[in-house]
């Protein structure tokens, strides 16, 4: 049986890839769940995922707080707010296939950019929440 946090992060990785919009900011395809070495910027990685127990008396489920950041060397904030924007209009409320579990709804939680002085470069975090039932 897969894991529902799995089948969670492919949705967004192949819904994100799909997005024409957000590939334009990218600069291509530039979604990866761990970055390879000297990936040109902007992209986005997946961070972490926070899961709870949502089980009912009768349903089986959790709620998972689900991170993606978004990385930029451009001077400012705008290029990484402009790919948040992008994001969050393809994925809040998006009704996601999981495969083998039911997504009940998927909202935007929390957005915050900063800059990065050790490494130079503007992060972005944006946080959703997941509720998920097994099938």
């Amino acid at each position: 049986m897969n894991s529902a946090a799995a089948d969670l992060q492919k949705a967004l990785f192949f819904e994100l890839n799909d997005d024409a919009t957000l590939t334009a900011l990218l600069g291509g395809q530039n979604v990866f769940d761990l970055a390879p070495d000297k990936t040109a910027f902007p992209y986005v990685t997946f961070g972490r995922t926070s899961i709870f127990d949502w089980s009912t008396g009768t349903e089986s489920g959790t709620e998972q707080l689900c991170t993606l950041h978004i990385w930029s060397k451009a001077k400012g904030k705008k290029e990484a707010f402009d790919i948040m924007a992008a994001m969050r209009a393809r994925l809040d409320q998006a009704p996601l296939e999981l495969g083998a579990h039911h997504l009940v709804n998927f909202r935007f939680e929390f957005a915050e950019v900063l800059f990065d002085e050790e490494q130079a470069v503007y992060h972005g975090l944006l946080r959703f929440r997941a509720v998920i039932e097994d099938i």
